[in-house]
């Protein structure tokens, strides 16, 4: 880009650029439609198209109308507040504006004033375009941007220098010191670069003098979170749970088990403000950037049943995990009502299995579009429903006919199975937009495996007349609940199926019977950052009691079963 970009400890001059006028004018040529000068810089053009790929208006105001999210961990904003306040007067008088943002370029802070309204919530270029905090945070280094390099019209004459912050012994990108002034005549470098050097310098050293084990982060917010003896909080770690007397008498050893892995779930998705089932709002613990935990309040409604107490879910299908009650519950709520229903999954997750149970009766009506043509069954599908699966292969003439009786027919009782791949074309794309309102997505089984046990029973074939039910070893169970299941429910189901038809031996299913692959266990797959804090925290724990797990385990407050049942998901 032709804005500076050069470390603060570099000695060099910034390279040569084209004036202001010239940047102006092409400018100008982008925003008509026509041909860039050839001495437009790449860099430059390239911002440019970034912005509107991204669908920024150059002619909008810096500020959206809704005001910026609260930022999710306050450690950056406590460090920064002193230093950047003793700035501000100075700045103030030399019509200079001073912001703060964290690692997503949200403003976090920001004092001062310059001829134009530079404030705004978010300086990613997805909202604004092109700027020096956005640049300094992907170059990792000090960035200036001037005037016409920007894309907003009210932008085009300021100047801004930006220096990215970093945390204390790790050194990673937690956000950056912004300086924006009035444009500088002559360009890069900013009169306010040391400035703004000396800002985050001091950033960092506050960041340094406050840092707090993360234990203690999670352990106020948990405190915070209760309020009150009488309020059931569930703060996770990883390594260890806070769970206060309420949530104690709520939920059971399995249900925070359950809720334990629902938040580790969410928290890989990089959830922020997470409603989860029967009332459990969680909220991610960030220290310095990183996930340390998570704290989990549990607030049933009036009438609604606890976890403890809420029994079985509404279908005859096997599984009694977190994950697997929520969607079978939320499917037969929306089932309840007469209207279609899309539920979605990946193959083998039961989808087909949930629509027959959800439509009861003896023998539904099943219809599958990769069987052929539906046209037969349309546009009148029968009073007590139709089950629909495979849409991801109708043909095109198919989901006409169904988007025409859903616009007709808007209550009709049509159950629906859809498998991600592809890319739906931009029919089947109509349908499944009509259809997404009411939609369940059924959970992978790697994402339950506390429910291996009840599936491993319920898929097996009935026992021959006079030999006992199939049972699995110990060493059996840990290799099928660590596989990932790729076809999940149904090649479980066609693997125990095969090994009951085939055994010619009594007793127990032993670990050497099983397919190779899941004999010999998956690959290493990647942590979630909770997973990742956890593991760290278990070797520097290992580190310190010189290996010995028996110590490391009463250090950690779990038992010794527990930590070798850790370390060996965790590969170590």
């Amino acid at each position: 880009m032709t804005t500076a970009e050069q470390h603060p400890t570099a000695d060099r001059q910034p390279p040569v650029r084209p004036a202001l006028g010239q940047l102006r004018r092409a400018r100008a040529r982008f925003l008509a439609g026509r041909p860039l000068p050839e001495d437009t810089p790449d860099e430059v053009a390239a911002a440019w198209r970034r912005a509107r790929f991204h669908g920024v208006r150059h002619d909008r105001a810096a500020h959206p109308a809704a005001p910026a999210p609260q930022p999710p961990d306050p450690a950056l904003l406590e460090a920064a507040r002193p230093v950047l306040a003793r700035l501000g007067p100075p700045l103030d008088r030399q019509r200079a504006t001073l912001v703060l943002t964290d690692a997503r370029l949200r403003v976090l802070w920001a004092t001062g004033r310059t001829p134009f309204d530079t404030r705004c919530p978010d300086l990613s270029e997805q909202r604004v375009g092109p700027n020096s905090a956005a640049l300094a945070l992907r170059t990792g280094r000090r960035a200036e941007v001037h005037g016409p390099e920007h894309f907003l019209d009210v932008w085009q004459e300021v100047s801004a220098v930006s220096v990215p912050l970093r945390t204390p012994g790790e050194g990673r990108q937690v956000g950056t010191v912004t300086v924006a002034s009035a444009l500088c005549a002559g360009r890069a470098p900013h009169p306010q670069a040391t400035l703004a050097e000396a800002a985050a310098a001091a950033v960092e050293a506050e960041l340094r003098a406050r840092a707090r084990p993360p234990e203690h982060v999670l352990l106020d917010a948990y405190l915070t979170a209760c309020d009150g003896p009488d309020r059931p909080v569930v703060a996770f770690s990883g390594h260890s749970r806070l769970v206060s007397e309420a949530a104690g008498r709520l939920l059971s050893t399995r249900d925070l088990d359950d809720l334990e892995r629902a938040v580790r779930t969410a928290l890989g998705q990089d959830g922020t403000g997470i409603r989860l089932p029967y009332g459990a709002e969680v909220e991610p613990v960030r220290h310095l950037g990183e996930t340390v935990g998570a704290v989990a309040v549990l607030e049933p409604g009036p009438g609604r049943a606890t976890a403890a107490t809420a029994g079985p879910p509404p279908t005859p299908l096997a599984g009694h995990s977190l994950p697997w009650r929520h969607a079978t519950r939320r499917a037969a709520e929306l089932a309840a009502a007469p209207a279609p229903l899309l539920l979605v999954g990946e193959r083998g997750t039961g989808k087909t299995s949930l629509a027959r149970a959800l439509l009861g009766g003896p023998d539904p009506l099943v219809a599958d579009a990769a069987e052929g043509e539906l046209s037969q069954l349309l546009p009148g599908p029968p009073r007590d429903g139709l089950v629909l699966r495979h849409a991801e292969r109708l043909a095109q003439p198919d989901v006409a006919a169904i988007v025409a009786l859903l616009e007709a027919r808007p209550a009709t009782p049509l159950l629906v199975t859809y498998t991600p791949g592809a890319p739906p074309g931009p029919c089947l794309q109509r349908l499944l937009d009509t259809l997404a309102a009411r939609s369940v997505t059924l959970p992978a089984l790697r994402e339950r495996p506390e429910d291996i046990g009840d599936l491993l029973t319920a898929v097996a074939p009935p026992p021959a007349p006079g030999r006992p039910p199939l049972t699995w070893t110990l060493d059996a169970r840990r290799a099928i609940e660590r596989y990932p299941w790729p076809g999940n429910v149904t090649e479980l189901a066609h693997v125990v199926r095969s090994l009951a038809q085939r055994r010619r031996v009594t007793g127990p299913v032993r670990r050497s019977e099983l397919p190779d692959p899941v004999r010999e266990g998956p690959a290493g797959r990647r942590l979630s950052p909770m997973e990742r804090a956890e593991r760290t925290a278990i070797l520097e724990a290992l580190r310190r009691h010189g290996g010995n797990k028996a110590r490391t385990a009463a250090a950690l407050g779990i038992g010794r079963a527990t930590l070798y049942r850790k370390l060996r998901t965790y590969g170590s």
